[in-house]
Parts: C-alpha cells; structure tokens; sequence
C-alpha cells in the first residue's frame, strides 16, 4: 500500500527528472547553436611540416612578484626591438590564463648552442643593449625585481619556419610540460606523437614537441595552438566512434586509454592555457 506523503514524493522526482531532461535538451541546444560547423585546425597546427626537429629554444618560464605582472610584461615589450637589433629572433610570450602557477613563458628561438653564444653575437646584443639606453645589466636587475620566481629550459624543437607557422593565427596557446619516469622517457616522445596521429585522424590540430636540452626538470613540451577558447572545446563534439578509431590507428587501446597510458610515462603533469602577448617590433 503506497501512503499520500510517498505519492507526493514520486511526484516530485518524476518532476525534478523531467527538469533535468528539459535542461540537458536547452544545453544541447545551446551547444549546437554556439558551435555550429566545427572551425578548422590553425594551418600551422594542420600543415604536413615536421612537428619537432634539433631546432634550440631557450624557454623562460616566470611567476611575476605580486602586483607586478603588467610591469614585466611591459619590461618584455620595450626590450622585443632591442632583442631584433642586437640580431636574435623576436621572443614569442604567452600570459596564463589557467592551469599552472606560472604568469609568463618566453620562447626565445635560438637556433644552437654554439652560433647563439658565440663571441660576435654576444658582441651584436651588447651592442645593441647598450644603444638602447638599458645595458643587459640593467635589464637583469629589473627583471630580478619584478619576478618573484622564474625558471630557464633549453629544447630542442622544429624549425623556427615551423614554429612560427604553427602559432601565426593562434589566440589560445595549451602547453603540456611533463617530466618522465626513469628510463621512459623515448616512450613519452612517442606517445606525443601517436597523440598527434590520433588528433590528426579526429580533424583536430597537432601539436609542435619539445624535448629537454639542458636547465630546468622538464623532459618533453608539446604546444598546441588554437583560434579561440570555442576551438579549444570543440573537442566535445567529436562523435565519439570517430575518436574511437582515431586512438586505434593511433595505437592506443582506446580513446578512454590514451589519458591513462600517458600517465604511466611520467612523474609530473603540468597543463597551461593562455593568449600570446603581442610585442611591435619598433
């Protein structure tokens, strides 16, 4: 025998679930209606070129002092014609939005070792630090006195031709920083690629690789590029039969296997978001 309080209390779950209904069909029409027709890769993220290479990039990843972010970052863009004069190319910035502690990455190409630290460039940037008004000195001690931490990684990447192709029309740039477990590091380079392959199979954009020259802990870097934060979530509407036999030409088990096998690669997993900062060459 069903009592009037249990009538009642049927009621009102059958109400609440046919709200629920009634809300997840507006979000999903939301979500067609805000989507619409999925935007193509960047041609950078989307070209045939190599997607890691021998190139050398000197990246500078810093936490500013606190209430001092946009005095770095201006620090950064009266240096960029300083940085060009003295023969170097321009540094690629990129200001968080979520995901790790850091404020600012600097990505200065280098090209290697031995031509970027030679006697006559070193010679070309004083040069040029010094006609500027703000000695390499002086531009250190700012630096010092607006960063509350920083920390420097050389990689080796693809070509800069490369590189700057694939961030040409970005507005949204995703790092994902990672230091291997022992003896697993050659896996996790060849798990980014097969992410790649299992990406590129999706209709989605791939990412450039980075891997550990000399500085800080990190082994491998990848950089993702996209139009916007609406790009970014278009992975969602991937039907998810596509995906699954994207991750099973990719070589992964799965498309709810490729987050886990990654994981048994490495130690540390650090993921940031966040739009470039211009920088005019005056």
């Amino acid at each position: 025998m069903i009592h009037q309080t249990e009538v009642k209390t049927l009621g009102q779950r059958r109400r609440s679930a046919l709200f629920v209904a009634l809300a997840l069909l507006v979000v999903a029409g939301t979500s067609v209606a805000l989507f619409g027709q999925a935007q193509a890769p960047l041609p950078g993220a989307s070209s045939s070129g190599p997607r890691e290479g021998t190139y050398l990039y000197r990246f500078v990843i810093i936490q500013a002092a606190p209430g001092r972010l946009v005095d770095l970052i201006d620090l950064y863009k009266k240096r960029a014609p300083v940085v060009l004069a003295g023969g170097d190319e321009l540094p690629y910035i990129v200001r968080h939005s979520q995901g790790d502690h850091w404020d600012l990455v600097v990505i200065y190409p280098s090209g290697g070792f031995t031509d970027y630290y030679s006697r006559e460039r070193i010679a070309k940037r004083k040069a040029a630090a010094d006609a500027s008004g703000l000695s390499t000195a002086e531009f250190a001690r700012l630096f010092y006195s607006l960063a509350a931490w920083h920390e420097d990684l050389y990689v080796a990447g693809p070509p800069i031709e490369a590189f700057r192709a694939h961030v040409k029309e970005a507005g949204l740039l995703h790092f994902e920083m990672m230091q291997a477990l022992p003896g697993k590091r050659e896996a996790l380079i060849e798990e980014r690629r097969m992410e790649n392959a299992f990406n590129r199979e999706r209709g989605r954009g791939e990412t450039l690789i980075f891997t550990h020259e000399q500085g800080a802990a990190w082994d491998v870097v990848t950089l993702a590029a996209y139009r916007n934060w609406r790009q970014y979530a278009e992975s969602e509407t991937i039907p998810p039969e596509l995906s699954e036999a994207a991750a099973r030409k990719a070589g992964f088990t799965s498309a709810d296997g490729v987050g886990p096998y990654m994981r048994t690669l490495i130690s540390t997993h650090r993921d940031t978001l966040g739009p470039p900062i211009p920088l005019a060459a005056r």
